[in-house]
């Protein structure tokens, strides 16, 4: 809507926003995870003495740093270090492994890599085989027949103070990994002045006061908790929580003892809490607020049950939140609610025409100030230019919009599958069951879940004569991909539904949906 206020942007890097914090409020708690906590001025000191470390050793403005770290503090002292350095954080998912993990830490050629011990089995064998990496640093403990740097080593050591790097709020900090419809993923590239005007953006959508704790129990690799809850907590002075992972049977207790007043969800999760038994304690925390995506039906009887409110907005890891539900109007079923100030949004069809209000298009975005979506994808011109066509960026998600400019999300137009909160690219998948010797081809999508988005789903044609079961082909494809990419669902055919230029036709696939011959993870004992 072009008559809104346009916000400014943020004029500071993620270091100096850090130094300004720790100057005002330096005894004020920061970062708060179950049994620790770090406060203002804690991290201050922490990221300074770390900064100085890396840069004795040679980390340098402009240089791509790889993290394979679990929710920890040090995972936040590491951003905020090479943020300061003028260096930019690449953290992977803990989930990645094989080939997807070697391609993920070569594609943005970082030189240096930290590690978490917990994680050895996944990163330890691919350290021959990574282009880039000279340096590696261990966090959590030692991993037998590893030649590391410890983290502790440079946390603790004297180092000279860090260099007074001048860096830009344009500069780029973080590169956050998507998956596409390639099989491969894609960095976004994202600046200080992105995270900081996210924050803002997350401040201003949710109404979020300087005496909230905002928790998370999702990855810190992820937009939701680094930009999301990190960044907002950060311009607030306020209390960032982060869980460990998410646990439906420990939820509320984490919220309960962190102190929470926002908690942030997913469609899966959120359905995960409200199938939990009624208890007495249910209304027994602070939290006033929970924000994600999408709110059910059900969302009325949730707040009831639960005594706070919930709200929907929409957002990716290469736009960030967007569209925010007006906090001082009346909630509208189905809508995730109206484009915020930093953006300009349009639907079109597919040829690029707007939609006619009421008609369902795609969501294109274009932004209002600089830097308020990401830069594009770390070494992938095309893919940046096919993502960035006609001077819009494509979101690659359907949505229709009413007369008052509120939106409502219908579905997804990209070969992508949305379960439990991560992205997963069908084509990736694909490749991954299609190494094993006796698949033929596949295909895979995504099929209602009962916990309210997609389940993946394949359809495999083996190779004539073959005896391969879904048990086998399952175990195989844990053994590939990460696990929450490994489908639920396989349904074995004779061949696959084709267009006459030999494209599949995923659609009649879809519209099949589960038949009683499909193989269901989660119900099949193993053999």
């Amino acid at each position: 809507m072009s008559d809104r206020p346009v916000l400014t942007p943020p004029a500071r890097s993620l270091g100096d926003e850090l130094r300004a914090a720790a100057r005002e409020a330096p005894d004020r708690v920061f970062l708060r995870m179950p049994g620790t906590e770090l406060r203002y001025g804690d991290l201050d000191r922490l990221s300074d003495t770390l900064a100085g470390a890396l840069d004795e050793r040679g980390v340098a403005r402009g240089d791509r740093v790889s993290l394979m770290l679990p929710n920890c503090l040090e995972f936040v002292v590491i951003w905020f270090a090479l943020a300061k350095l003028g260096a930019v954080m690449a953290p992977v998912n803990t989930a990645f492994r094989g080939a997807a993990l070697r391609d993920a830490i070569d594609l943005v050629q970082s030189r240096w890599l930290f590690v978490h011990a917990s994680l050895a089995e996944q990163w330890q064998p691919l350290l021959p085989q990574l282009a880039s990496v000279k340096e590696r640093v261990l966090v959590g403990g030692v991993v037998p027949g590893v030649e590391a740097l410890a983290y502790a080593q440079l946390i603790e050591a004297p180092a000279p103070p860090p260099p007074a790097v001048d860096v830009a709020p344009s500069d780029l900090c973080l590169l956050l990994y998507t998956s596409g419809t390639t099989g491969r993923s894609k960095a976004a590239m994202h600046s200080h002045r992105f995270v900081l005007s996210q924050a803002d953006g997350v401040v201003a959508g949710l109404a979020l006061r300087s005496d909230d704790v905002l928790y998370c129990p999702y990855p810190l690799y992820h937009l939701d908790a680094a930009v999301m809850t990190v960044a907002p907590a950060l311009r607030l002075r306020a209390v960032a929580a982060i869980g460990e992972r998410f646990s439906v049977s420990r939820y509320w207790d984490e919220v309960r003892t962190l102190g929470a007043t926002v908690f942030d969800f997913m469609g899966a999760t959120l359905t995960m809490l409200w199938k939990q038994a009624p208890g007495p304690r249910d209304r027994e925390h602070r939290a006033r607020l929970g924000w994600g995506v999408p709110l059910p039906a059900w969302a009325p009887e949730f707040e009831a049950r639960f005594g706070c409110r919930l709200v929907e907005l929409y957002g990716s890891t290469e736009v960030g939140g967007i569209i925010y539900t007006p906090q001082d109007r009346p909630r509208r079923t189905g809508s995730c609610g109206v484009i915020g100030p930093l953006w300009q949004a349009e639907l079109q069809d597919a040829e690029g025409f707007a939609v006619p209000t009421g008609g369902v298009g795609e969501l294109v975005v274009r932004p209002r100030a600089p830097d308020a979506i990401m830069r594009g994808y770390w070494a992938m011109h095309e893919a940046t230019l096919e993502a960035f066509r006609q001077q819009w960026f494509h979101t690659g998600d359907l949505m229709r919009q009413d007369a008052d400019g509120f939106f409502y999300f219908v579905g997804r137009n990209r070969d992508v599958v949305r379960r439990r909160g991560e992205n997963i690219s069908a084509a990736e998948v694909e490749m991954g069951l299609e190494t094993h010797p006796e698949v033929l081809e596949s295909a895979v999508y995504g099929v209602p879940s009962e916990m309210t988005e997609d389940e993946v789903m394949a359809c495999v044609v083996r190779r004539p004569g073959s005896t391969l079961d879904a048990h086998a082909l399952a175990a195989h494809a844990a053994q590939q991909m990460a696990r929450f990419m490994v489908p639920r669902y396989i349904r074995f055919a004779d061949s696959l539904p084709k267009t006459p230029t030999d494209k599949v036709e995923k659609f009649r696939l879809i519209e099949q949906g589960i038949t009683p011959d499909t193989w269901d993870r989660e119900h099949s004992p193993s053999p």
